[in-house]
């Protein structure tokens, strides 16, 4: 989503640019002639990528031979840090001028990786407030360009008769957002489940991804349980309260200002390692753009039946405690700023002021 929407506003600069690459149907949609669909490497976790790695290495070598066959002016890396940064260095070797739009989380573990990333690129767009001051301990300079989400935002238009055309009454809204990957909805999505006949007060939404196998939503269906598909922020919009799967949608949730509980669970191997690797306190977009806690996160172990129930039980009926999530979440979009990140940063990129 935020690839495609850079490439829409370098577009509007250059309405002539060739733009190839890995990418999903939003790349390829903004006008990106795909070498790649990035589905084919996209695991996380530390054993997931050691299974799919022959994957990666495939995919790697398909990412290098375009890059000397294309030969780009300029070579953009978006997110996506231990496939990329493998890129990033390969294209500096060949003397590919490399720009990362979204840099790896190196303050999250291995903060030594910064100085690797300053070698393999010329410049770097944050769309974390608290980047830049990070990347300025090792001698970087990291343009901070606002957060893509906003992009998103501004440009969605609420559908008026969401409610009528799904069958929702005006009840509270309870969302359930298991995650975007294959991966991800099936470690989180049963837990999730497991709590809807607690809250006959409110009706449960799962929202679901409509390029995942229907398969991973069975669960959802077999119980009856509504399932909307690709209108996240149409759900969002009316939610009253959201149990979100650790990533980008948390803070989407937030800027949407509903109440969430943040919940994580991967492979015991992944999580064994990753807990001796993190050097940050949290795990939660508004959370770490805060500094403190403003979601509650349950993760791993503590993302259980019981711990949701009782957190989903205090987002739905403990008023000061939904207050005090709504000005933590002010804090978060003050941070953040309402500038235009892919307008910003194609301005960049092109050296336009």
């Amino acid at each position: 989503m935020h690839a495609g929407n850079l490439v829409l506003a370098l577009k509007q600069c250059d309405s002539e640019m060739q733009i190839q690459g890995m990418g999903g149907s939003y790349s390829q949609a903004a006008g990106v002639q795909l070498t790649l669909d990035y589905a084919e490497v996209s695991v996380m976790g530390f054993l997931e990528v050691l299974l799919g790695f022959r994957k990666v290495l495939r995919a790697l070598k398909i990412i290098k031979n375009d890059l000397l066959v294309f030969r780009p002016d300029l070579l953009i890396l978006v997110d996506f840090g231990g496939f990329n940064m493998k890129v990033a260095a390969f294209a500096k070797k060949n003397r590919i001028p490399v720009h990362y739009y979204i840099p790896p989380k190196i303050w999250a573990w291995n903060q030594k990786r910064a100085f690797t990333l300053k070698k393999v690129t010329d410049e770097v767009y944050s769309i974390l407030p608290f980047e830049p001051s990070f990347f300025e301990k090792f001698g970087m300079r990291v343009h901070y360009v606002g957060n893509p989400l906003w992009d998103e935002i501004t440009a969605y238009l609420p559908q008026k008769l969401f409610l009528q055309q799904h069958g929702l009454s005006q009840a509270p809204i309870l969302a359930l957002l298991p995650g975007s990957r294959k991966q991800e909805v099936q470690a989180m999505l049963d837990t999730m489940l497991s709590i809807v006949k607690e809250f006959p007060q409110v009706q449960v939404v799962v929202a679901g991804v409509a390029n995942l196998s229907p398969e991973v939503y069975q669960d959802a269906v077999d119980q009856g349980i509504k399932m909307i598909y690709s209108q996240t922020y149409d759900l969002l919009t009316h939610a009253f309260a959201a149990v979100v799967t650790s990533g980008t949608a948390t803070l989407e949730t937030a800027l949407f200002r509903v109440p969430q509980v943040v919940v994580y669970r991967t492979s015991f191997i992944s999580y064994q390692i990753g807990k001796r690797l993190i050097r940050v306190p949290f795990i939660s977009l508004p959370n770490l753009i805060a500094g403190k806690q403003v979601v509650k996160e349950l993760i791993q172990n503590e993302f259980s039946a019981h711990h949701l129930q009782k957190e989903i039980i205090r987002l739905v009926e403990d008023l000061p405690y939904r207050e005090e999530i709504l000005k933590g979440y002010d804090q978060v979009i003050e941070k953040l700023g309402r500038q235009s990140a892919s307008a910003t940063t194609a301005r960049l990129l092109l050296g336009k002021k």
